[in-house]
């Protein structure tokens, strides 16, 4: 079986350390390897997957981006003293671009997606006020309700921005499926409904090889088989002896490469980890820091054996400090869950996916070539 293991880390982080101590996936009773640490940049981490998700579309547009971080801003000062006259002036920008920035705006969508993009724009600028009220009547929770609807507007205006798929997949991996863009997932569980954002543009293999997985119908019924409170929940280990996909045309197992896309790169990292690259200090496109993050399980000792294996991370600020998560890089992020957090909360070891099916994004999926 592969999953994350994790060695008396809370403990060790409520006792004050700041960094997140290596943790390692492993197979049956692998020996134990020495811990390592690293110090990484500090800053504020993102804790959520909706904004990770804008930020890693593949986009150039200064205007947009100033609307959205003046809107993700909020969440901060929210969270710090409820600072509400800065709350305000975060408002006031985003009304300014809006309004004054909208032929910047659309200078990056095509002319025949402009409509729909002035009629989200229109729908922005008549959210704005509703937001502000919110912040005048001091109700954090109807600020929080009132900013995600003006992000989800600003969100489909990005989304219109990507033209085409920005890069190609290196031929060593044009063999395996890959989504070329985004698609969504309901997962059916026993406890509930879980929908993700599946992201292609940052991890177009391993997400290609998910939704492969999904539409064959790999998951349905299969337990999750591991469950670690603020940890890991895991699922994907089929029955039997085997411990990933074996595709029943090529009777072979489907090893999945390591694909972490960096920030500044055009293209993902495959077949080593950031570590190992030299690259440790680098920021992922898809880091660990937001509750729900789904992410490829491998072999401790092969960043090239995933397969099926998949956990969602159940992000815990203790566990994962900004800028000391040591498991950005090493392991494939490839989608957030977007709704049913709370069902996920619930899920154990035991529980079971009923039924995983694409419900949106199918056409960006390519058979391998």
């Amino acid at each position: 079986m592969q999953y994350p293991g994790i060695n008396l880390l809370k403990h060790w982080l409520k006792m004050g350390l700041n960094l997140l101590l290596l943790v390692s996936f492993a197979i049956g009773l692998s020996a134990a390897k020495p811990i390592q640490i690293s110090r990484l940049p500090a800053g504020n981490a993102i804790t959520d997957g909706n904004a990770l998700l804008r930020y890693a579309l593949p986009i150039d547009n200064t205007a947009i981006r100033d609307l959205q971080d003046s809107l993700e801003d909020i969440a901060g000062k929210l969270r710090s003293q409820s600072r509400w006259g800065a709350i305000t002036g975060d408002i006031s920008r985003a009304t300014r671009i809006a309004s004054d920035k909208q032929a910047a705006i659309l200078a990056s969508i095509p002319s025949d997606q402009q409509p729909t993009a002035i009629a989200l724009l229109d729908q922005i600028k008549t959210a704005l006020p509703d937001l502000q009220a919110a912040n005048e009547a001091k109700d954090r929770s109807q600020v929080m309700t009132e900013r995600a609807k003006v992000l989800n507007l600003v969100g489909q205006i990005e989304e219109l921005m990507v033209q085409q798929f920005p890069y190609e997949v290196p031929e060593t991996y044009r063999n395996l499926p890959q989504l070329k863009g985004r698609a969504k997932v309901e997962f059916t569980t026993n406890k509930g409904k879980i929908i993700s954002v599946i992201d292609g543009y940052s991890a177009p293999v391993t997400a290609g090889n998910f939704i492969d997985l999904v539409q064959r119908g790999f998951y349905n019924g299969l337990p999750f088989t591991r469950a670690e409170e603020s940890y890991v929940l895991q699922v994907g280990d089929p029955p039997g002896a085997e411990v990933g996909f074996v595709d029943p045309k090529t009777k072979q197992y489907r090893a999945i490469p390591l694909e972490v896309k960096v920030k500044a790169d055009l293209v993902p990292v495959y077949g080593i980890t950031l570590e190992d690259a030299g690259r440790f200090r680098e920021q992922p496109v898809l880091p660990f820091s937001a509750y729900g993050a789904m992410a490829l399980a491998r072999p401790d000792t092969d960043p090239n054996g995933g397969s099926s294996q998949f956990f969602f991370f159940l992000f815990d600020s203790e566990l994962t400090p900004a800028g000391a998560n040591l498991l950005d890089g090493r392991y494939a992020i490839f989608g957030f869950v977007v709704e049913g957090k709370e069902v996920l909360k619930e899920l154990r070891a035991g529980d079971k996916i009923e039924s995983a099916k694409v419900i949106e994004g199918l056409d960006k999926f390519q058979e391998p070539t």
